[in-house]
């Protein structure tokens, strides 16, 4: 099971890239809403966003956060240079060896590029609700199709995929992969609005009907719940 959006753990993985990387400035690649580059900010990075979807760059903007509309890959990089450029629950959208080196012409010598999947597991009862609903409304989502173990497994290929591609580009020190497990609980009304502003690519009656269902299911538990997270990262600094 995962998590709607791009909810990371909101401190330790955050001030391990800001204290790995050279300087402030970060490039968050697919920053759809906004959550990670907002978290950033937070912890005093200037963040400037790129994202194709130009409904999700506006509401990031209404967040506070700068957004440029372009797929990573023809991103206009007018020169710019970053310390370090990130993506939470985006990279696999972008072409692993293509991204990289963009992240490797816009990286300053000694620059980190870090990308992060989530995998979320709700408590037992209300995982199997989840999955009920998205298997009705969403057959073909991950949630539906896969479990938790097959699930983790498809976010570990992701972090290979990823790390070839750092290393493809000759540009990176070998990758590093870590892994955070860290926990947050949510209110009906906190999960249904982080589907919600995750929703982008999921058709307007299907999001009503998934919401519905899984704010049911919620309801079912007592109105809340405490959904455990392990966020698998691949890092790799720029050559300086």
């Amino acid at each position: 099971m995962t998590g709607p959006g791009r909810a990371i753990p909101k401190s330790s993985l955050i001030e391990r890239i800001v204290a790995a990387a050279p300087g402030p400035l970060v490039l968050d690649v697919g920053v759809g809403t906004g959550i990670v580059a907002r978290q950033f900010q937070a912890a005093g990075c200037q963040v400037l966003g790129v994202d194709p979807d130009a409904r999700l760059a506006e509401f990031a903007r209404h967040s506070g956060v700068e957004v440029e509309v372009s797929t990573f890959e023809a991103w206009e990089t007018a020169g710019r240079k970053f310390d370090a450029v990130v993506s939470g629950e985006s990279w696999h959208w972008v072409d692993p060896v293509a991204g990289a080196a963009k992240a490797a012409e816009v990286l300053r010598p000694g620059g980190r590029l870090a990308v992060f999947w989530n995998t979320g597991q709700p408590p037992a009862g209300l995982d199997e609700a989840f999955a009920e609903v998205y298997r009705r409304v969403l057959p073909e989502s991950l949630v539906a199709r896969l479990g938790r173990r097959s699930i983790e497994e498809a976010h570990s290929a992701m972090c290979a995929k990823a790390a070839d591609g750092m290393r493809a580009t000759g540009a990176f020190d070998e990758p590093e992969q870590w892994r955070f497990e860290w926990a947050q609980s949510y209110t009906r009304d906190e999960w249904l609005d982080a589907l919600q502003t995750s929703g982008g690519a999921i058709p307007e009656s299907q999001l009503v009907d998934l919401l519905e269902g899984v704010g049911d299911a919620i309801d079912g538990v007592g109105g809340s719940f405490t959904m455990n997270y392990v966020t698998f990262v691949v890092s790799a600094v720029r050559h300086s």
